[in-house]
């Protein structure tokens, strides 16, 4: 692993007390593996998250600003003065807000604190889409067709570059993510407006009008390998995810592994994944998405980050993810091997949110009944309990519901099970929306790809 100042900073450095810079469900997975670990913990809050139930079982609980997120979960300066007065060695930043931001991460870390996470360089490296892209073409990585260069200003040469892929082509903002700037341009005299269109959406939202254009892929799955690296060279791949069922480019329901994909067909991409992270110096954990069509897998882009659907993976691999994430952020080696990770059965996990299960329009309001499933093979994420007031700020996720059974099918039938006696009132959920996607024929064979769910919301509105 190639040695870095980054690298000297964080390797071998302890820490006993970790501010959690999230709020809601992932809030709560932090500050469990923290206790476990001997951590003290450090929540923080905005206004509307007062009230929140883990501040009352955190060490610490400080309010850093107003409701809105750009002035409390995305402040970085309210952030850092949080962990200072608290006297925090170290900040996990959980998912979304700042988890992928490298000028937080070097700011952490200047501040003389860890960041649980990767260093500023590797996240500006995989953030960008362009650079990712070419470090994995030098890692042996497979990438989905198309320049690893941001797109000209020059038609002339974009028409050309269109041409060189061949149509369907999607055109993507280099600095983008979340579903969010990117547009499927079906033919040549499409091609302009959609450049123009995509240009100043990836201008607005993510601060910079850079392109790139790759082949579009029309009936892939979309499968995530997960991996985990060290500060001593050791990096691991845990296996692997299906997150084809997706609304608008966001994730509803995930599963691991991802089914009928043979042994020798991943093995060598996951390889390729490690490979990867050693070349750039990667650590802590991490998600290489890719494309899967007829057989071959196609690179799209890394998350920097732990993920909303770790669960399916902890639940098949055993590896607590979040616990060895901290792990390495203390310094530690990996306390495993490739050799050691064996992942067994299966498992689902569905996103329930807070919303109109039709329109999926968002649902804010008091939480006035909760009842929550158990038993073998069942696991519940969440952060509400009955009283709870969802608020309209932020993000509608509320909870993540989790199976695991021997097989996929059991599995399935599990989480039928659990839904069934999954119950949220006072507010809307998607839970009649996920009942009856899971007796969906063709989901429950595993007849999808990334489309499916859209083509299937389509026919239900129709019927």
């Amino acid at each position: 692993m190639p040695e870095t100042s980054e690298h000297s900073a964080a390797a071998g450095h302890r820490f006993d007390t970790v501010v959690i810079a999230n709020r809601g469900e992932i809030a709560v997975r932090i500050q469990r593996a923290c206790r476990e670990l001997g951590l003290k913990t450090v929540a923080i809050c905005s206004e509307a998250d007062r009230e929140a139930p883990y501040g009352s079982t955190a060490d610490s609980f400080l309010c850093i600003g107003p409701s809105s997120a750009a002035k409390s979960y995305l402040n970085q300066d309210a952030i850092l003065l949080a962990a200072r007065l608290a006297g925090a060695g170290a900040i996990h930043p959980g998912y979304g807000f700042l988890s992928e931001n490298a000028a937080f991460a070097d700011a952490v870390e200047k501040a003389g604190l860890i960041f649980i996470g990767p260093t500023a360089s590797s996240i500006a490296i995989m953030g960008d889409k362009i650079s990712a892209k070419r470090a994995m073409m030098a890692a042996g990585v497979p990438c989905v067709p198309g320049p690893d260069t941001a797109l000209p200003d020059d038609p002339a040469t974009i028409e050309r570059i269109a041409l060189e892929i061949g149509y369907p082509v999607i055109i993507k903002a280099a600095g983008g993510g979340g579903g969010r700037g990117m547009r499927v341009v079906p033919k040549a005299d499409l091609l302009h407006e959609a450049i123009a269109l995509t240009r100043e959406e990836a201008r607005k939202a993510f601060g910079s009008p850079s392109l790139y254009m790759e082949k579009f892929l029309e009936h892939p799955r979309h499968i995530e390998i997960q991996v985990i690296c060290d500060d001593h060279g050791n990096a691991v791949w845990l296996g692997h995810r299906d997150c084809s069922m997706q609304r608008r480019h966001q994730k509803v329901v995930e599963e691991a592994p991802a089914a009928g994909i043979a042994p020798d067909i991943i093995q060598p991409v996951g390889l390729a994944c490690v490979q990867a992270c050693l070349q750039i110096g990667y650590r802590g954990v991490g998600t290489f998405e890719f494309l899967y069509e007829d057989g071959a897998f196609y690179f799209i882009e890394m998350n920097t980050r732990l993920q909303v659907e770790h669960p399916v993976t902890e639940m098949t691999s055993g590896v607590d993810i979040v616990r060895a994430q901290i792990g390495v952020a203390q310094g530690h080696v990996l306390d495993l091997t490739q050799g050691d990770v064996t992942c067994e059965g299966h498992s689902f996990e569905c996103r329930i949110n807070a919303e109109d299960s039709d329109s999926f329009l968002p649902s804010a309001g008091v939480v006035t009944h909760l009842a929550l499933p158990a038993g073998p093979g069942i696991r519940v994420d969440t952060h509400i309990h009955a009283g709870y007031k969802v608020s309209p700020y932020y993000d509608s996720l509320i909870a993540k519901l989790i199976v695991h059974a021997p097989t996929r099918a059991e599995a399935m039938a599990r989480m039928r099970e659990a839904l069934a006696g999954t119950e949220v009132e006072g507010i809307s959920t998607n839970i009649p929306f996920l009942r009856a996607l899971f007796e969906d024929g063709p989901f429950a064979q595993g007849e999808t790809d990334i489309h499916y769910l859209e083509q299937w919301l389509k026919l239900r509105r129709a019927a």
